[in-house]
């Protein structure tokens, strides 16, 4: 009996879950496509209440049998019976309850019957109306009717769509088209709330220097060796980075800085990109990347912005707001962040899950890229037509969005990283320790070694050569027995390593790494072998796919950086083909004394100052303060007068004091000089052969047909067209061109034929990146 009782009251459970559960699931205004959905799901409800009622009476019929069962039972046994009668008083009251439970549910089952007629009437005007549908032909939308076909052909390609409410009619599509996506006008019939002004937003965040590294740490996470290594090397350096800030701090004087939202994705150490690096952490792989992006990540949070740290898919999907699917859709919602940090790999999962908002939002994305992407090869259309496409090129950024390793070219905004700084303790702890006859070798792989004996065989008649090759078990046979192997060795005793040697000695690969950094500043001369010819992608296989020529930079040694910006007595670049030369220089190298010296711009506040004039005054979301390009200009505007003048000495232009108000512009405007190149020179090598740096922000300034007068060239012809050289003119020829195209202004390549327009400015000591007024 009580079990009887029992499963009736479950029963009754279980029946108002599921019609409240229909309910629920179906309610009205979930979505703008389930008219349809809710008409058939009522249906459902009304025959769910029904059933219950009928169930409800049925379980009231058999209780009531029960019951008289019981009485008579109880009835025959007398004065055997073990139970007082009042036991049956909460059955009674049970039934009493279910009673009035049946009645209500009666009731309901009526009075939903009444509102699902009115719903199906009105279901069918709307189902008509849905059907009815027609793609309209606006003008302001001329790929509605094509967006629609493809509707049609592929809305079930991707599970987006359904989340999004198409279900395959032709409403749906529009819909989606006009209010999800942006090709197709809004629908009349659409319920539209009324635009109500939006209130102003809240006052920005500031961005506060912070004194503790330990959430950086946390945020960073755990479970790769590249993780361990990058959260390592920032304990190690955290006391330089906040002496760093506060002289920043100082040096700002109080200045108001927003709080940046930032996203740092690690694209090339996810599970989908292969993660290559992780696993080759402890082997002797390379650590440059790690490098750079722990000092990154480092920089960011002690300036005080807001961080997010990612290095799987899974968790960029998350954070960017990815509608379920195969990424064809748009993002759910608007993105959450003002920058985001990756590198081509995590480039190219954004694209693939943005949908188009990866077009919409690209311009918040800074890609952290080792070698750097020259214009050439970043416009799609024109790195295609003109052979310059690569498996990493064209984005269509704007190529300062690109942030290199080491200064390449002007074209890309040059990141860096940070190197070891020393105190004076130290540094004369150094110079006294200094052994003037060890040498360490720059390589840990043994293929780099490969082939060396010569030069090795030469540098052991005048010093003890060590090396840190990695090795498992058996000391690498490409590692002559004169060298004594240290193995791979943590970076604090790699650093002890190189405070006692007087060498550090490159054998051409690899190329541009942070290590010879790490010597110079910690007192090694850094011996390095020229090239000749100088290595690039139309000679090299390792430069072969990468989205630069080098021409702006040559990469005439092992570290084109250390040859040209350092030089003797730190740097030593020599032929080693000759071997007297190379001779010749150790035997000087042993004589030389030098001080550790360590270049301003990678210090941390060198790389501080840096990223936070970044942060402030690069945006590439709104539109340039800079003259429009020809292309955008009509046939009957007139130009306004040039804002140049002649120099003093009449050799370049200058900004004109006469000029007015000069526009807002980063760098400032008055840094600005217009030189012309000579031939087959680029306009970085232009202006560095005046003190100066190229600015492709300039190039604007100087893409007008008067500017050429006001240099005294003469032009029987002047063309706009699409050449990453223009700016230039032909002499010969007397044909002078400007650029059409403004995502080709470059600072890269040459051409015999050409004498190019560049824009130079001035920069701050040890801090290329920067004019003397950009901070």
């Amino acid at each position: 009996r009580i079990f009887v009782l029992g499963i009736g009251f479950f029963t009754l459970c279980f029946l108002m879950t599921s019609l409240g559960g229909q309910f629920s699931a179906k309610r009205l205004g979930d979505s703008p496509f389930t008219i349809r959905t809710e008409v058939m799901g009522a249906l459902e409800s009304r025959g769910v209440l029904r059933r219950m009622s009928d169930m409800l009476e049925m379980l009231m019929k058999r209780m009531d049998i029960l019951a008289r069962l019981e009485n008579s039972t109880d009835f025959h046994r007398g004065d055997e019976a073990r139970f007082p009668l009042d036991r049956f008083q909460p059955a009674a009251g049970l039934m009493e309850r279910i009673q009035a439970i049946a009645q209500n549910v009666s009731d309901i089952a009526i009075k939903v019957d009444q509102i699902l007629r009115n719903s199906l009437l009105n279901g069918k005007l709307t189902e008509g109306r849905r059907d009815q549908c027609e793609v309209p032909r606006d003008p302001k939308y001329p790929d509605c009717a094509g967006k629609v076909e493809w509707m049609r052909a592929r809305w079930t390609s991707d599970p987006c769509y359904a989340f999004f409410g198409v279900d395959g009619t032709e409403c749906s599509f529009l819909v989606y088209l006009s209010e999800v996506e942006w090709f197709c006008p809004p629908l009349p019939w659409r319920n539209r709330t009324v635009a109500v002004p939006s209130p102003p937003p809240p006052p920005r965040a500031q961005a506060a220097f912070r004194r503790d590294l330990a959430r950086l740490l946390e945020l960073i996470g755990t479970g790769k060796e590249s993780l361990s290594f990058m959260k390592k090397r920032i304990r190690h350096l955290a006391q330089q980075w906040l002496r760093a800030a506060r002289r920043l701090e100082q040096k700002l004087a109080g200045r108001q800085r927003d709080q940046k939202h930032i996203l740092i994705h690690i694209g090339f150490l996810t599970e989908e990109s292969g993660d290559v690096f992780s696993p080759r952490v402890l082997k002797g792989g390379p650590l440059g990347e790690m490098v750079q992006w722990a000092d990154i990540l480092a920089a960011l949070f002690v300036l005080g912005h807001s961080l997010r740290v990612t290095v799987s898919l899974k968790e960029l999907q998350s954070h960017l707001g990815v509608p379920p699917g195969r990424g064809n859709c748009p993002l759910t919602s608007p993105l959450p962040f003002d920058l985001i940090y990756t590198d081509y790999h995590g480039l190219q999962q954004m694209k693939q899950h943005m949908g188009l908002s990866f077009k919409k939002y690209r311009c918040r994305v800074r890609v952290i890229d080792t070698f750097g992407t020259e214009p050439a090869y970043n416009h799609e259309e024109y790195a295609t037509l003109r052979g310059y496409r690569t498996n990493w090129g064209y984005w269509n950024l704007q190529p300062a969005q690109f942030m290199t390793m080491f200064p390449h070219t002007p074209d890309n905004s040059f990141m860096g990283f940070v190197s070891e700084e020393l105190n004076q303790t130290e540094r004369q702890l150094i110079k006294a320790n200094k052994v003037s006859s060890m040498a360490v070798v720059y390589g840990k792989e043994a293929s780099i070694w490969k082939g060396k004996e010569k030069f090795l065989a030469i540098l052991n008649k005048y010093m003890e050569i060590h090396g840190t090759v990695y090795y498992e078990t058996q000391r690498p046979p490409e590692v002559p027995a004169f060298v004594k192997n240290h193995g791979l060795l943590p970076q604090h005793e790699f650093q002890q390593l190189l405070r006692k040697a007087k060498l550090f000695i490159g054998f051409g690969f690899p190329y541009e790494g942070p290590a010879p950094l790490e010597a110079i500043a910690n007192g090694c001369v850094f011996l390095q072998a020229r090239f000749n010819p100088p290595h690039s992608s139309l000679n090299h296989e390792f430069f072969r796919g990468k989205p630069t020529s080098r021409e702006a930079s040559l990469v005439s040694s092992q570290h084109p950086y250390a040859e040209d910006f350092i030089g003797k007595p730190h740097v030593w670049t020599v032929d080693y083909n000759n071997s007297e030369e190379f001779e010749a220089a150790i035997k000087t190298i042993m004589r030389t004394q030098v001080d550790p010296y360590l270049p301003y711009e990678y210090t941390c506040e060198g790389m501080l100052e840096r990223i936070h004039a970044y942060i402030q005054h690069q945006d590439f979301c709104t539109t340039s303060s800079l003259p429009p390009s020809p292309k955008t200009k009509s046939p009957a505007m007139q130009s306004p007068p040039s804002p140049l003048a002649l120099a003093p000495n009449a050799t370049h232009l200058v900004w004109s004091p006469s000029a007015g108000r000069a526009p807002r512009a980063w760098p400032p405007v008055a840094s600005l000089q217009v030189w012309v190149s000579e031939p087959q020179h680029t306009c970085t090598e232009t202006c560095r052969r005046h003190g100066l740096v190229c600015e492709p922000t300039f190039f604007g300034f100087l893409n007008k047909e008067e500017v050429f007068l006001q240099l005294s060239i003469a032009c029987d012809s002047t063309e706009y067209e699409m050449n990453h050289l223009y700016p230039a003119v032909a002499e010969n020829v007397r044909e002078c061109y400007l650029q059409k195209e403004p995502l080709l202004f470059s600072c890269a390549g040459s051409n015999t034929k050409y004498r190019r327009l560049c824009p130079c400015r001035d920069f701050r000591q040890g801090q290329v990146a920067l004019c003397r007024d950009c901070l």
